[in-house]
C-alpha cells in the first residue's frame, strides 16, 4: 500500500502557538525558515450516531416537570433529525424544509449535517431499595432499566423490544428503525413524549438522578439486588437486563448526550457499611458532638456508634439510662435522609460525585471491589455487528435541567431569550474576580457556600441578597411573589429544604390529587394566591438546590450544559414562538454545544498551496493509548525530530487533549495521489492498482478552486468551504483528536 510523504514545515525552539483570532490572513507557502505555528482541533468526519439518554427523576411533584420536557422534546428532536436553515448571520430561515433531504431557502444553509441514526432511551431515578425496608417494593424501583411505559400502564413499542426508540429515516438499520418522524399520534416525536410522561411519579423518594444514569451506561457489573446483612447493604449478582439493553443501545462510535431532569438534590446512596440505616423506619443515631462544635471535616465526626479508634469516648453519645443516642424525630425526617449528612449523621453514605466525572471523562472505572476495569461508556460492547472503534470523551455531554435560578445561569438575568451561559460563561470572572460557579454551588470541598443564598440547603429560613439580580431574600411573612426567584422563604421545614425557585403551574392542582403540595398549605410559596391569602389549591411547582448534579457539571467542563428546571416562561399561548418558553433555552444550549460536533470541519482561513500543490500544514493524531504505533500502512508515520517541539509546546499549552499519550502524523499526499485524492469521490481510493492513505488539501472558495468543489460537505457554508481530506488508512479513528498544524510566515 502507498502512504504519500509528509511535507515537513521548519519549526524551531521557541515556538509561538497561535489563536484561532490570529488567523485571518491567508498562509503562504514560504522558504523553511518560519518561527511560528497554528494549531487548531480537527475534526474529520461527521457524527453519524448520537445514543440520548434521558434521565428522569420520577419521585412525587415532578409530573409538572416531565409535562413541560415532553413539550420541548420536538426541539430536540427534529432539530438534529432536520437541522435549522440559517443565514450568514444565523438567523433563521421564514421557511424551513419539512425533511432533511430539502434544499435550504436561497442565501441560507443547514446549520449541521442531519444525524440519520439516533438511539433514544429513558431512565428514571428510581433505584429502589432493599427488600422490607423504605423504596423496597417494587413500584419503587426500576433498576436502571430502560422504560419505555405510558400513564396508562401499557408500553410503547421500541426497538426489537429493546426499551428505546431508534431514529432510522434512510432504513439502513437492520431489522429497520422508525422513518416517520411527527405525524401527530405516530412517529419518534410522540412516542417519546408519551415516554416521558410516562415515568411518572411514583418512584423512590431517594432519587438517585446521577447514579440512574451511570448505572446504565457505566456499572461495570451493575447488582442485579441489594440485600442486607445487619446494618450493611450487599450488592449481590450481576443484572443481566441492563447488560443486554446497554450493548444495543451504546455504539462505540456515537456521540452520548444524557439529559437530566430533577427537582431535587442527588441521593445516590452507595451500598456498604452502614447504609441500610437510611432505609429503616428507626431514628438515626446521633453524630459526635464534634461534627456541630468544630464542623464536619473533624476526624473525630463520625455516627456515635462508629467513632474512630483514637477519638476519645463522647458523653453525648448515650443517654441518661445509658443507651445508644439517637436524633429525635423532628431531627430526622424520613424526607431529609439525604441531606447535610456528615454534619447531621456524623458520615456521608453517598457515592462521591467524582464517581459520576470520572465515568464520563475516563477509561477505566472501579467496579463493586474496586478494581480498575475498563469503562464499559468507551468500548466497543458488540463485537457482532459491523460498528468498531473507541469513543472519545469529547463525544460525551451531560444536561442538566436541574433546581437553580434561572436568572443565575441566563447570559441576560431579565429575560432567557438570550440565551443560557456556555460552560466558557458559567467559568468566565467578573471584574470582582466571581464566576456563576461561585454564585450557584460556591465550592463543596473546603465547605464554601454559594453566593446565592438560594442555593443554600438549609431548612431554616435564609437570608441575603441575590449578587446577580440584586434582589433580597423574602421572609416567610411577606406576600405573594415578594421573592421573583422563588415566592418566599418558608417557616423552619421538618422534612424538606427552602426552595431554590419556584415557577407558575401550567394548570393549577387542586389538592384532590395525590402530589398535590398544598395540603398543608400555610406558609407555602406554591399555595399563596395573589391575594396573599393561602389555600389548597396549588399554583406553583418548586425545586430545591441541585448541589450534587451542577458539582458533577462543573467537573465535566465543555461537556456540560446547564439548566433551570424552574422556567421562566409559561405562557402557553407564546408557546410556538417564544424562545424562552419551558425548557427550550436549554436544549438551545444543548444543540449549541453539539453544533461543532456534528458537521464536517470546515476550515475558516485559506491556506496556499505551493507549486507542487501541498500546503506548509502536517495533521496529528492523538490519543491516549497504552501502546503506541504509528505505522505507514495504516496511513500513519512516527512524529518527526523536527516535530517533536511543536508537540511539547503543544501539550503544554494546553492546545492538546490532556492524558494524551500516543502522537502520529498523517502523510500528507503528493503527485498523482494528491491529484486524485482532491478530485476523486472513491473509497478506498486507488492509484496505479494501490490503495491511498494520507491527506490533502481542498477549497471551494479558491479562484480557480484546489480540487473539486463536490467534495466538499454542504453544511460548510459558503465562506469556509475548505476541508483536510483523509484517505484509505489514514482516515480518523474512533478515540483520537486530531489537530491541524501550519507553519505561519
Amino acid at each position: 500500500m502507498r502512504s504519500g510523504k509528509v511535507l515537513a514545515p521548519s519549526i524551531f525552539l521557541g515556538l509561538l502557538l497561535s489563536a484561532a483570532g490570529c488567523l485571518e490572513r491567508p498562509l503562504q507557502s514560504q522558504d523553511p525558515r518560519s518561527t511560528a505555528m497554528i494549531i487548531e482541533p480537527l475534526k474529520l468526519s461527521a457524527v453519524e450516531r448520537i445514543d440520548l439518554l434521558f434521565a428522569v427523576d420520577n419521585s412525587a411533584s415532578m409530573g409538572d416537570k416531565q409535562e413541560i420536557l415532553a413539550r420541548a422534546i420536538p426541539d430536540l428532536v427534529k432539530r438534529l433529525a432536520n437541522p435549522k436553515c440559517l443565514d450568514g448571520a444565523g438567523n433563521p430561515a421564514e421557511s424551513q424544509p419539512q425533511s432533511p433531504t430539502d434544499p435550504c431557502p436561497v442565501g441560507t444553509e443547514r446549520e449541521f449535517l442531519a444525524v440519520p441514526d439516533i438511539h433514544i432511551g429513558i431512565v428514571s431515578s428510581a433505584l429502589g431499595g432493599p427488600d422490607g425496608l423504605t423504596c423496597g417494593a417494587d413500584k419503587y424501583n426500576d433498576k436502571g432499566h430502560l422504560l419505555s411505559r405510558r400513564l396508562n400502564g401499557s408500553t410503547v413499542p421500541t426497538y426489537e423490544s429493546m426499551g428505546f426508540l431508534a431514529w432510522d429515516p434512510d432504513q439502513k438499520l437492520s431489522p429497520p428503525g422508525e422513518s416517520i418522524l411527527d405525524a401527530g399520534d405516530t412517529g419518534l416525536v410522540p412516542s417519546l413524549q408519551e415516554m416521558v410522561v410516562g415515568v411518572g411519579e411514583n418512584g423512590c423518594g431517594y432519587e438517585a438522578q446521577l447514579e440512574s444514569w451511570y448505572r446504565f451506561l457505566i456499572d461495570p457489573d451493575p447488582y442485579k439486588k441489594l440485600v442486607l446483612d445487619g446494618d450493611d447493604l450487599v450488592p449481590e449478582g450481576v443484572d443481566d437486563v441492563i447488560i443486554d439493553q446497554r450493548k444495543a443501545f451504546l455504539r462505540p462510535d456515537s456521540l452520548v448526550a444524557i439529559i437530566m431532569l430533577s427537582d431535587e438534590n442527588d441521593c445516590s446512596i452507595a451500598p456498604g457499611k452502614g447504609a441500610a440505616k437510611l432505609f429503616r423506619g428507626d431514628r438515626m443515631v446521633k453524630p459526635r458532638s464534634e461534627c456541630s462544635e468544630n464542623g464536619p471535616n473533624d476526624p473525630c465526626c463520625a455516627p456515635c456508634d462508629d467513632a474512630p479508634p483514637a477519638c476519645a469516648e463522647d458523653p453525648s453519645c448515650t443517654t441518661d439510662d445509658g443507651a445508644l443516642a439517637r436524633l429525635a424525630k423532628e431531627e430526622d425526617h424520613v424526607d431529609l435522609r439525604c441531606f447535610n449528612q456528615k454534619e447531621r449523621f456524623g458520615k456521608n453514605y453517598l457515592y462521591p460525585t467524582s464517581r459520576y466525572t470520572k465515568g464520563l471523562t475516563e477509561l477505566h472505572v472501579p467496579d463493586r471491589y474496586g478494581k480498575l476495569v475498563p469503562n464499559p461508556l468507551f468500548m466497543d460492547l458488540n463485537l457482532n455487528d459491523d460498528l468498531t472503534g473507541e469513543r472519545n470523551s469529547s463525544l460525551v455531554f451531560l444536561a442538566g435541567i436541574v433546581g437553580v435560578p434561572w436568572q443565575d445561569i441566563a447570559r441576560d438575568p431579565t429575560t432567557l431569550t438570550k440565551g443560557l451561559k456556555s460552560a466558557k460563561e458559567l467559568a468566565e470572572r467578573d471584574s470582582k474576580g466571581i464566576t456563576t460557579w461561585d454564585i450557584i454551588l460556591g465550592d463543596p470541598e473546603s465547605g464554601t457556600l454559594p453566593l446565592d443564598p438560594h442555593m443554600i440547603e438549609s431548612t431554616k429560613p435564609r437570608e441575603g441578597t441575590n449578587p446577580v439580580t440584586g434582589t433580597d431574600m423574602a421572609p416567610p411573612t411577606a406576600g405573594y411573589g415578594a421573592d421573583p426567584i422563588s415566592g418566599h422563604e418558608q417557616p423552619f421545614q421538618i422534612d424538606n429544604p427552602q426552595y431554590a425557585c419556584t415557577f407558575p403551574l401550567l394548570t393549577p392542582l387542586p389538592c384532590e390529587s395525590t402530589n398535590c403540595q398544598c395540603k398543608n398549605p400555610e406558609g407555602d410559596p406554591l399555595c399563596q394566591d395573589e391575594s396573599g391569602a393561602y389555600t389548597t389549591t396549588q399554583v406553583a411547582a418548586k425545586a430545591y438546590p441541585g448541589l450534587r448534579e451542577l458539582s458533577v457539571l462543573k467537573g465535566l467542563n465543555e461537556q456540560a450544559i446547564v439548566g433551570s428546571v424552574c422556567p421562566s416562561n409559561m405562557d402557553e399561548s407564546a408557546e410556538t414562538d417564544a424562545l424562552d418558553f419551558g425548557y427550550r433555552p436549554a436544549i438551545g444550549a444543548l444543540i449549541d454545544q453539539l453544533r461543532g460536533k456534528l458537521g464536517h470541519q470546515c476550515l475558516p482561513r485559506k491556506l496556499t498551496p505551493a507549486e507542487n500543490g501541498q500546503v506548509k500544514c502536517l495533521v496529528l493524531e492523538a490519543r491516549k493509548s497504552e501502546t503506541c504505533s504509528c505505522k505507514p500502512e495504516d496511513g500513519r508515520v512516527a512524529v518527526s525530530d523536527e516535530h517533536v517541539d511543536a508537540v511539547q509546546s503543544a501539550l503544554e499549552s494546553g492546545l492538546i487533549r490532556e492524558g494524551a499519550s500516543c502522537f502520529c502524523e498523517v502523510p500528507q499526499l503528493e503527485g498523482a495521489e494528491l491529484t486524485a485524492c482532491q478530485n476523486e469521490n472513491a473509497d478506498p481510493l486507488v492509484v496505479d492498482g494501490e490503495q491511498v492513505n494520507g491527506f490533502c488539501y481542498i477549497d471551494a472558495t479558491a479562484v480557480p478552486p484546489v480540487g473539486s468543489p463536490e467534495l466538499v460537505p454542504d453544511s460548510c457554508v459558503s465562506t469556509e468551504r475548505r476541508v483536510v481530506r483523509l484517505v484509505g488508512n489514514a482516515k480518523a479513528r474512533p478515540g483520537s483528536d486530531y489537530y491541524v498544524m501550519c507553519s505561519e510566515g
